[in-house]
C-alpha cells in the first residue's frame, strides 16, 4: 500500500495540487488494499486520512496499515477540508467524474475560502493501468476457473435447452468455486446473438445456430472478461465466413500490440480489416477495454483513444459483427 500512495504523493505535484480526495469505492480498495465501503480517501504529503463513520471506524483501526483513520459525525465533507487545512493544503485534488450533481454542490458549499478544488480526474486511474505482478497474478487464476466454468458450460449447450436454464448452471458452478460474477452473464442463441448485450432469455436453444457466451468471474477481488462462440450442428456458410473474418480482424489487432503503440492504432488494425469486407458497420462498439478491479477500465481501446500501451496493461481484445435478426459474433 505504502507505495501505492508514495506514487499518489509524486503525482500530486504534476496537478498542482496538495492533496487528494479519493471518493470512489474501487480506487480507495486499490490504494489501502481493503474493500472500501462508504468511505473517503484524504491523501496529503505527509499523511493519507481513511476517513468514514462510526460503522467501519474500529474495523479500520484494526485493519488497514498506514492510514490515519478518522471518523466524521456531522458531515464527511466538513471533515476533509478540516484535515486539508490542518496541512495548509490550498489546492486539493478530485475525480470530477465520480461526483453526483448533488454531491458536488455540497462539496463546493464546505470548501473554505482558502482552498481551491481542482480537477485530478485521472490521477488514481492512471496508476490503475499498469498492473504489478500480483494483480495480473489474480487476473491469471480467475482466468483459470473462468475457463473452467466454460468447459463445464460446454456439456449443457444442447438443442432444446433454454438459456436460462444454461445459466442456471453456470451460476451453479461459479457459487461452488467460491467467486462471484464480474457482470451479468450474456448467454444469447440464435438471434439473440445479434444483440451485443442481450439478456438472458427463456428462448429454447435450437439446432444448427450459434450460441454467444459473454462472462467474467470475480477472484480476489479481479475481474475477468472472455466471449466465446458454440454452434450446435452444421455451420451455415454465412456464419463461417463472419466466424473467420472476426478471428482475422481480432488476429490482427493482437499482433498490433506492444509498448508504445497507441490504442486507436490497435482498434484500426481490426475495423479496417472489417471494412474491407463491408462489415465494420455490423461492429458498433470499442475493440477493447483494460480489466482489473473494475470490468471496465481504462485503456480503452477505440478509435477516440488517446492512450499509449505500455507493459503491464491487462486488455480485452473482443471484435463482433452484430447481423441485425440472425446471428452476432464476439470473440
Amino acid at each position: 500500500m505504502t507505495n501505492r500512495m508514495q506514487k499518489v504523493r509524486r503525482l500530486l505535484a504534476a496537478y498542482k495540487i496538495d492533496a487528494l480526495i479519493v471518493s470512489d469505492a474501487v480506487n480507495a480498495t486499490y490504494l489501502t488494499r481493503y474493500p472500501v465501503s462508504e468511505s473517503w480517501l484524504l491523501i496529503t504529503a505527509q499523511r493519507t486520512y481513511y476517513i468514514t463513520d462510526f460503522r467501519y471506524i474500529h474495523e479500520v483501526r484494526g485493519a488497514v496499515k498506514g492510514v490515519t483513520p478518522v471518523m466524521y459525525s456531522k458531515s464527511v465533507f466538513s471533515t476533509i477540508f478540516e484535515l486539508a487545512a490542518r496541512h495548509k493544503a490550498t489546492h486539493v485534488g478530485i475525480n470530477e467524474h465520480h461526483w453526483t450533481v448533488a454531491q458536488h454542490k455540497r462539496l463546493k458549499q464546505a470548501c473554505p475560502k482558502g482552498i481551491k478544488l481542482r480537477p485530478a480526474n485521472d490521477l488514481v486511474e492512471s496508476l490503475r493501468e499498469i498492473k504489478e505482478p500480483e494483480e495480473v497474478q489474480a487476473i491469471r487464476d480467475g482466468l483459470e476457473i473462468h475457463r473452467e466454468a466454460l468447459r463445464y458450460l460446454k456439456r449443457y449447450i444442447k438443442p432444446n435447452t433454454t438459456e436460462e436454464a444454461v445459466f442456471a448452471k453456470l451460476e451453479g458452478f461459479v457459487r461452488r468455486r467460491k467467486v462471484g460474477f464480474s457482470f451479468p452473464p450474456i448467454i444469447a442463441s440464435g438471434p439473440n446473438s445479434s444483440y451485443p448485450h442481450a439478456n438472458v432469455t427463456p428462448r429454447k436453444i435450437r439446432n444448427n445456430e450459434p450460441v454467444l457466451v459473454d462472462m467474467g468471474v470475480c477472484f480476489g477481488g479481479y475481474m475477468t472478461d472472455l466471449t466465446r462462440m458454440f454452434f450446435l450442428g452444421k455451420m451455415p456458410d454465412l456464419y463461417q465466413q463472419i466466424y473467420a473474418a472476426v478471428g482475422c480482424a481480432q488476429n490482427l489487432a493482437i499482433a498490433k500490440i506492444r509498448t508504445g503503440v497507441k490504442a486507436a492504432d490497435v482498434d484500426f488494425a481490426a475495423r479496417s480489416y472489417l471494412e474491407s469486407l463491408d462489415l465494420a458497420k455490423y461492429f458498433g462498439h470499442s475493440l477493447g477495454h483494460g480489466v482489473g478491479l473494475d470490468i471496465h477500465e481504462s485503456p480503452r481501446l477505440s478509435s477516440q483513444s488517446g492512450v499509449v500501451l505500455q507493459e503491464g496493461m491487462v486488455i480485452t481484445i473482443e471484435p463482433g459483427v452484430y447481423l441485425p435478426g440472425q446471428f452476432g459474433i464476439r470473440l
